[in-house]
Order: C-alpha cells, then sequence, then structure tokens
C-alpha cells in the first residue's frame, strides 16, 4: 500500500505541475495532494506543521490565481470578456499544431473576448488582452514555482525516508 500511495502521489505532484498552466486543472492543490499522501504511508511520520502550512499557502495561491489575471485585466481596461478569452485561448492554443500555443493562444483569446465586448475599440482591446496576458503569466509563474517546490518537498521527504519506503 505504501508503494501505491508513493506513485499516486508522484503523479499527483507531477499532474498539478502541469496543472499550473492549465486553467482546468487546479494544479497547486493537485500538487499539495501527492505531498499529503506521502503522509498516509506506514513509514513517513505525520508533520502536521508541514501539512497546515503548505495548505494554507496552496490556498492563497489558489485565491490569488482567480484575483491577479482579473486585476491584470482591469488595470489595462479590460472586462470578463477577456479574462473568459484567456482561459479559453489557453486550452485551443495547448492543443492546437503551432509552436508556443500556450503563449499565443492566451493573448489572441483575450483580445478576441474583448473585441467581441467592443468591436470598435481595437487600441482598447490589444490593450486590454496584454494585461490579461500579463495577469496570466504572472499567475501561471506563481503556481509553477509552487508546484516546484511541492516537487522538492516529495522528493526531500521521499529521500529522507528512502530506507523504511523501498
Amino acid at each position: 500500500m505504501d508503494l501505491f500511495l508513493l506513485l499516486l502521489g508522484f503523479c499527483c505532484v507531477i499532474t498539478g505541475i502541469i496543472g499550473s498552466f492549465l486553467p482546468v486543472l487546479p494544479g497547486p492543490t493537485i500538487s499539495w495532494l501527492g505531498v499529503a499522501l506521502l503522509y498516509f504511508t506506514h513509514a513517513v511520520p505525520m508533520n502536521h506543521w508541514i501539512l497546515w502550512s503548505t495548505l494554507l499557502i496552496t490556498i492563497v495561491i489558489s485565491i490569488l490565481d482567480y484575483i491577479i489575471p482579473a486585476k491584470g485585466t482591469k488595470k489595462f481596461g479590460g472586462s470578463s470578456y477577456g479574462v473568459w478569452g484567456t482561459n479559453i485561448g489557453l486550452v485551443i492554443g495547448i492543443f492546437a499544431p503551432i509552436p508556443f500555443g500556450f503563449l499565443i493562444g492566451p493573448f489572441l483569446g483575450a483580445f478576441i473576448g474583448e473585441l467581441i465586448y467592443d468591436f470598435k475599440d481595437q487600441n482598447r482591446a490589444l490593450k486590454a488582452a496584454t494585461g490579461s496576458f500579463i495577469g496570466f503569466l504572472a499567475s501561471s509563474f506563481m503556481k509553477f514555482v509552487l508546484c516546484m517546490v511541492f516537487l522538492g518537498l516529495y522528493i526531500w521527504i521521499v529521500w529522507q525516508y528512502k530506507a523504511v519506503l523501498f
């Protein structure tokens, strides 16, 4: 059972890293779950301090994930259409067979979303799309860094208890 939890936890941490860029997956939450699964093994003793502090950080980052892109869009004069366009453009960009689609998609999505909101003012749409894109990049980077920290914590805990786990 310990080996199953170890592998499931590792899969969760890796999925969380991927989810830090995909809007449909809550990356930090899934990565935290992977770290938490280690503490359900018989080999690793429960450490409430690590679990609660990382959970608190995960909750704060998850809340900021919704605030940062919206604030970026609003700061540059955009609407909720730009935020939705960013998310839809990201999903399309990931699956589009073009290089850097995951970067081009959110920008184009935000731009198209802003044009749907007000097609007469292309300059405002471009400015709002830039703000939405900057907010998306900042939010994704923040989530990616947290998920990488969780990967490092996971590896450190496994390394610390390798003699008992394997």
